[in-house]
């Protein structure tokens, strides 16, 4: 029998923007041309075919996907060039009009990529597959496959909240998932393929099994009895979907890490109400306070939005004052973009942009001292650190269940094992980078 691949040895690169779903979904439109006898290009090499997978959620991040797609076709000038993700839905005819770009494909389209690869041959024009918002139906499973220590598993797509400032429904379409059955069987494919922590992630992951009858509780009770996995974490979850008897389960469970993600937004009530965002900070409140009554050293990152329409300075303040109350470990703090086709945009009251700087560097300063007290609290305890393969300065770090970053000099043998450590002093003195062992 003649092998096939002899005479298809085409070259592919990718490049992700954005969210950890982007990744997990990167890695299996990757495993897909690897079927199809195409291989990662190796560097200095040229690729036959590039696929970008981008996002779209803000002005910033339009920007470095259409920078992304330059510098492609730059390093690659005769690869035919593959533009897929929330940039490509959004803005289809953007993306097709830059030079270079040969395919554009929707979010119901970037999984049929091997169909529209028959030629391969540059036009002087960008074919378009795409499909409206409303017909985004498909749930594709995605796990990332790839030389990481730590796996994206996908376990739900889309969303219906429709909030004021954000084009991700008109991106990836309603809410929707597999089935329990289904995410499990790819979690036993990543333990083959010898994932030792496993990200669960989503657009808005705690809504896991609206179309199935499930919920996102059983998913997590499933998952847990999965052999030959250290730990799962979960990624953003809203604080309306994280229910106590989610939490609950987490403070008493075998492989569920001591780790959450949680969107705020914004800490007044009155910017909530604007966003309409599903619930008050008094509930997002109650969820901490719960979290650390039966888990004192978890780790909590938080969402902040800063700068969005109808966010006056006393609603900034009040916003603050609420923040720095809260048992919060590290913010992710994001600037408000104005998105096209947003409701947002109704709103009256807008900040300047000095304005938005300002407060977004007043919740930075506001992290680095919760990370650092943070951290401060975690010395001289024992943890359990998953050490990956990156190799800086003679040094490689790890990841303890509650999110510590720790360092110790580089041991090959060690690296996607974990190891029982006693926590010791900051790595250095002027700069926030993790604990070192003792």
């Amino acid at each position: 029998m003649i092998d096939n691949a002899i005479f298809h040895d085409k070259k592919a690169a990718f490049f992700t923007l954005g969210c950890k779903l982007n990744f997990a979904e990167t890695s299996t439109i990757g495993r897909l041309l690897t079927e199809a006898a195409y291989r990662k290009v190796k560097p200095g090499e040229h690729a036959d075919v590039c696929v970008i997978n981008t996002c779209s959620v803000t002005d910033m991040a339009d920007k470095k996907c259409r920078q992304a797609i330059h510098r492609f076709t730059r390093l690659h000038p005769d690869a035919f060039i593959i533009v897929t993700g929330c940039y490509a839905q959004l803005k289809p005819n953007e993306i097709a009009s830059i030079p270079g770009v040969d395919l554009v494909l929707g979010t119901n389209e970037k999984f049929d990529i091997l169909t529209h690869l028959s030629g391969l041959e540059k036009k002087d024009k960008a074919s378009i597959f795409h499909s409206k918002t409303q017909l985004i139906s498909d749930f594709h499973p995605s796990c990332s496959y790839n030389d990481r220590t730590r796996f994206f598993l996908k376990v739900q797509d889309g969303c219906d909240y429709y909030c004021t400032y954000c084009t991700i429904p008109f991106a990836r379409g309603k809410s929707r998932s597999g089935t329990i059955a289904q995410t499990v069987q790819q979690a036993q494919q990543a333990v083959i393929e010898g994932a030792k922590e496993i990200v669960l992630t989503g657009v808005n992951i705690g809504d896991f099994g609206r179309n199935t009858g499930e919920s996102f509780l059983d998913l997590l009770k499933a998952l847990d009895e999965i052999e030959g996995i250290a730990r799962y974490r979960i990624s953003s979850i809203e604080p309306n979907l994280l229910t106590e008897k989610c939490i609950d389960f987490v403070a008493n469970a075998k492989r569920i890490a001591p780790h959450f993600h949680i969107p705020l937004q914004s800490g007044s009530n009155d910017v909530l109400l604007l966003m309409k965002r599903k619930y008050t900070r008094d509930l997002f409140a109650q969820r901490l306070a719960y979290i650390k009554k039966l888990m004192p050293q978890a780790f909590i990152g938080v969402d902040v939005i800063v700068g969005t329409r109808g966010e006056t300075a006393q609603f900034f303040e009040d916003a603050y004052q609420f923040i720095h109350k809260q048992p919060i470990s590290q913010l992710h703090v994001f600037t408000y973009s104005e998105r096209a086709g947003t409701k947002a945009l109704m709103i009256e009251h807008s900040v300047s942009q000095a304005e938005k700087k300002y407060r977004s560097e007043q919740l930075h300063q506001l992290s680095d001292a919760m990370t650092s007290a943070f951290y401060q609290a975690q010395i001289g305890k024992t943890a359990q650190v998953l050490w990956e393969s990156t190799k800086k300065v003679a040094m490689m770090h790890g990841f303890t269940e509650n999110y510590v970053k720790v360092f110790a000099p580089y041991n090959k043998s060690l690296v996607n094992t974990v190891q029982t450590v006693t926590l010791g002093g900051f790595s250095t003195t002027d700069d926030l980078v993790g604990l070192t062992i003792q």
